[in-house]
């Protein structure tokens, strides 16, 4: 990509839309269930409720700009780097349901374990294209590491 890029602004709002779209509908379907988040034994360094929407908004953004320059790029690899962010998308989506909603911790630790790799897969194939789309996932890889460390927490102390 050279440096003087022209953005599309449709093909940015679509990819946007996309992840962030996903995080609202997923956060729409647990939205119920943050009371009783608040009422269960969690491990240390627990961040309040509020941190939560703040966090995921700023991920499933960067997610989409770092989608958005995927699909832009002409690379030969672009269409297979964009089904491994899609599959992670789905299993990005149904993790809440499997920790908020039916509360099954076990099931959903293995869960976001299975969407750990699936995050790393994806950096790989992102940074055979671009390191600017590679670098923006990093923070997502972090925070599932962190949520992850949480999940598993929260199976072991209820």
């Amino acid at each position: 990509m050279s440096a003087i890029h022209k953005i599309n602004i449709k093909h940015l709002a679509i990819s946007l839309a996309i992840s962030l779209g996903t995080g609202i509908l997923a956060g729409l379907l647990t939205m119920g269930s943050m009371e009783q988040f608040e009422q269960i034994s969690k491990p240390p360094l627990s961040p309040p409720g509020i941190v939560f929407p703040i966090v995921w908004f700023i991920l499933y953004t960067l997610m989409g700009i770092s989608s958005y320059i995927i699909y832009e790029s002409q690379d030969e690899n672009r269409t297979k780097a964009l089904a491994v962010y899609a599959i992670q998308l789905v299993v990005n989506f149904i993790w809440p349901i499997l920790f908020f909603n039916l509360d099954a911790y076990l099931l959903s630790f293995i869960w976001i374990m299975i969407l750990w790799v699936l995050i790393i897969i994806m950096l790989i194939e992102f940074r055979k294209i671009s390191k600017t789309a590679f670098w923006l996932q990093i923070p997502y890889l972090i925070w599932v590491t962190f949520a992850a460390y949480l999940n598993f927490g929260v199976f072991l102390l209820n």
